[in-house]
């Protein structure tokens, strides 16, 4: 019986991407394909070799893992890598999406009943993880961020961070800034 999977990854046009490999383990016979046509390959004790458009834009690694540098739109596709690992085949499967841009998060904020009321936005066509980290080390998971008045502390700064995957970014700003 076959064991299929497949993960879905993404990343951004001109920044990098990688595929995880076997961790903490060296695999034999290590071969990366994208929509079946060879990306890399490291056979036995030979080097890395690389084909076509990632000839000069990639790192294969002894765990399996690939790195692919300065990702392109071209790069979306299906990745499959194949090992050897104690003598038995092993395949993984990733779909690869690159997005033109990922946005910055926007804040803002404004005062409700005994709130302070911090909003995070991204304009993106796909859901997003939001999260708020204050200075104070407190953490919330929500796109909204509700603080009682009296525990505000108004020279605390408040960060947004959105994430989808492995691409992440993130905007601050100083509670002073939601007050008049």
């Amino acid at each position: 019986i076959a064991h299929i999977y497949c993960e879905e990854m993404f990343g951004v046009v001109g920044e990098n991407v990688t595929f995880p490999g076997k961790r903490g383990e060296k695999v034999m016979d290590i071969r990366w394909t994208k929509d079946k046509h060879k990306v890399a390959e490291w056979e036995e004790q030979n080097k890395p070799n690389y084909f076509g458009q990632y000839h000069d834009r990639s790192v294969l690694m002894d765990d399996g893992s690939l790195t692919i540098i300065n990702l392109m739109k071209a790069d979306t596709g299906t990745y499959e890598l194949s090992y050897l690992h104690f003598g038995a085949d092993h395949h993984l499967d990733f779909q690869l999406e690159v997005f033109d841009s990922f946005p910055e998060p926007k804040i803002s904020c404004n005062t409700s009943s005994d709130n302070l009321v911090l909003d995070c936005t991204a304009d993106f066509q796909r859901p997003l993880n939001y999260t708020w980290k204050l200075s104070n080390g407190w953490s919330d998971w929500r796109q909204n961020l509700f603080i009682s008045l009296e525990k505000v502390n108004r020279t605390m700064q408040a960060t947004c961070i959105i994430k989808l995957a492995q691409i992440e970014r993130s905007s601050e700003i100083s509670l002073n800034q939601c007050f008049p």
